[in-house]
Order: C-alpha cells, then sequence, then structure tokens
C-alpha cells in the first residue's frame, strides 16, 4: 500500500501488506485500546457512573454509618432497661439486668478453677472484721439533716395551688402531698429537668417522674393526661400533666407529689406552697 500526494503523485508513504501484518496491527491496537478504557475507568471518576462499581469513599461512610446505628441500638436498648428498672424500683419490684452485654471472646478463661481461701488470707478477713466492729456510721436522720441543708438552695415552683388533704408521713410510708384541686387544673414541673418516666401503673395511673440537677427527682401521680413523653426537656413552671383521678390508691381528682433528693424522700411542704 503506497500513499501519494494527489497534486504532486509524490511517494509520502508505503506499507507491505499480509495477512499476518493485519493480523499483528489489529491484535496491539486492541490490547492498546482496552488497556486505555480500563486505566481510565481505574484512575479516575468515570467508574461511578459504572453498575456494580462502588465509590470507595461511599463504601467507607456505609461501614461507618453501619458501626454507628449498631452503637446506638445498644445504647437505646441500655437506656429502655435503665428506664424500666426505675420504673421497677417505684413500683416496688424486682429489677432486670440489661442483656446487651457482650461476653469476652479472646479470654479463654479454664473451667477447672477451684476459689479457696488461704490462711492469710482469712486472718486478714478477721482483722478487717474486727477494725469494722467499732466505726460510727451516720443514722437516716443525719443523713436527711444534710439532705435538707443541700436542697434549700432551690427556688421551687408549686407543681399545683390547691388543698392538702394528706400530708408527708415517712412512718406511714406516705413519702409525699396529696393535693387538692379543681378538674382540668394543669400540673406544672417544679425545676428544670429531663421526663424520665411517663407511663401507666395500676395503683398510681398516669405517672410522671422527672429528673432535676443535682441527683433531685420530682414524682407526680394519678393525673388523668400525661403532656410530655419519656426523653422530654420541660422548664420550670411548664404544664406536664392534667389532674385526675387514675389508679387504684385514689379516692377523688388530685395530685399525689413526691421530692426525692440522693435516694430520700423530703417533705415538699418544707420547700414550696400550695
Amino acid at each position: 500500500m503506497v500513499i501519494m500526494n494527489d497534486a504532486t503523485l509524490e511517494e509520502k508513504a508505503s506499507f507491505i501488506l499480509s495477512p499476518m501484518n493485519i493480523f499483528v496491527t489489529f491484535v496491539i491496537s486492541t490490547i492498546v485500546f482496552v488497556a486505555i478504557i480500563v486505566s481510565v475507568i481505574a484512575f479516575t471518576d468515570l467508574r461511578e457512573y459504572i453498575p456494580g462499581y462502588a465509590d470507595v469513599t461511599m463504601r467507607k461512610q456505609m461501614i461507618a454509618l453501619k458501626y454507628k446505628a449498631d452503637s446506638l441500638q445498644t445504647s437505646m436498648a441500655n437506656k429502655d432497661t435503665y428506664i424500666k428498672n426505675i420504673v421497677s424500683i417505684i413500683a416496688g419490684n424486682d429489677t432486670t439486668l440489661s442483656d446487651n452485654t457482650t461476653k469476652d471472646t479472646v479470654a479463654k478463661i479454664k473451667s477447672n478453677i477451684h476459689y479457696a481461701s488461704s490462711k492469710e488470707d482469712s486472718v486478714l478477713r478477721a482483722e478487717v472484721e474486727q477494725e469494722d466492729m467499732f466505726n460510727i456510721t451516720q443514722n437516716p436522720s443525719a443523713n436527711n439533716a444534710a439532705n435538707a441543708s443541700s436542697v434549700s438552695g432551690f427556688f421551687f415552683f408549686s407543681p399545683l395551688h390547691g388543698t392538702i388533704t394528706d400530708s408527708y408521713d415517712a412512718k406511714k410510708k406516705h413519702f409525699g402531698v396529696d393535693i387538692v384541686a379543681p378538674e382540668n387544673e394543669p400540673i406544672k414541673s417544679v425545676l428544670d429537668g429531663t421526663v424520665i418516666i411517663a407511663t401507666w401503673t395500676l395503683e398510681t395511673g398516669y405517672l410522671i417522674c422527672i429528673q432535676h440537677s443535682n441527683n433531685l427527682f420530682s414524682l407526680y401521680k394519678h393525673n388523668s393526661v400525661l403532656l410530655k413523653q419519656e426523653g422530654d426537656i420541660v422548664k420550670a413552671g411548664e404544664p406536664i400533666a392534667i389532674i385526675g383521678n387514675t389508679g387504684e390508691i385514689t379516692t377523688g381528682p388530685h395530685l399525689h407529689f413526691e421530692l426525692w433528693f440522693n435516694g430520700y424522700a423530703l417533705n415538699p411542704e418544707d420547700y414550696m406552697t400550695f
């Protein structure tokens, strides 16, 4: 094959064509073309437009989101168990442990371990028990006095204005006050806090519990309607429920209000007026 200038008939180039040359040229051209296409796909952003070829960055983000969702699911399960335990404690029932604890599958513990106290351990235990016999511990009345002095710095809003029909009496296990008021009266939060319990029980009806700062809790029982849900953040004086007559241990529309601090019940009449 000769390539010539059409005007001057000058020979520009010439090639010897044969079946082998044509085949080799076709194969080499095909290989070069395929290599160029593969390089463009592998090292440029064009691979994102090919079906089935995922982006590396997107894949990393999906894996990270999967781990995060798994962690959030575990955290929510633990919080649900924590709230159920608080409800059980208030109702006087046994608590349930969380089943979300992960087992250590790496450590291998021998099954033939024998636990036996040594002679030195027995002597040490006897010495410690002998010393503890003369320790002086605080009584509950001293703890209540300390709690009262710690809570006196708070400014409480009255949850409800009405008439007190039953006052606080720890000896009768009546750890709050019963307040009678007209129907449809709103019940308000005494302090800023977070709703940790908003449920219904057979004895107290619609119950709502708010956790405040410094380990302070307020409970509102026998409501007819709850205006807040678990996890809601409330402000002092904000309506959280409507007075009612729900539950078995009630004789009429009223509010049973309790105030707890560091695990001890306080007399609400010492800190607010109703």
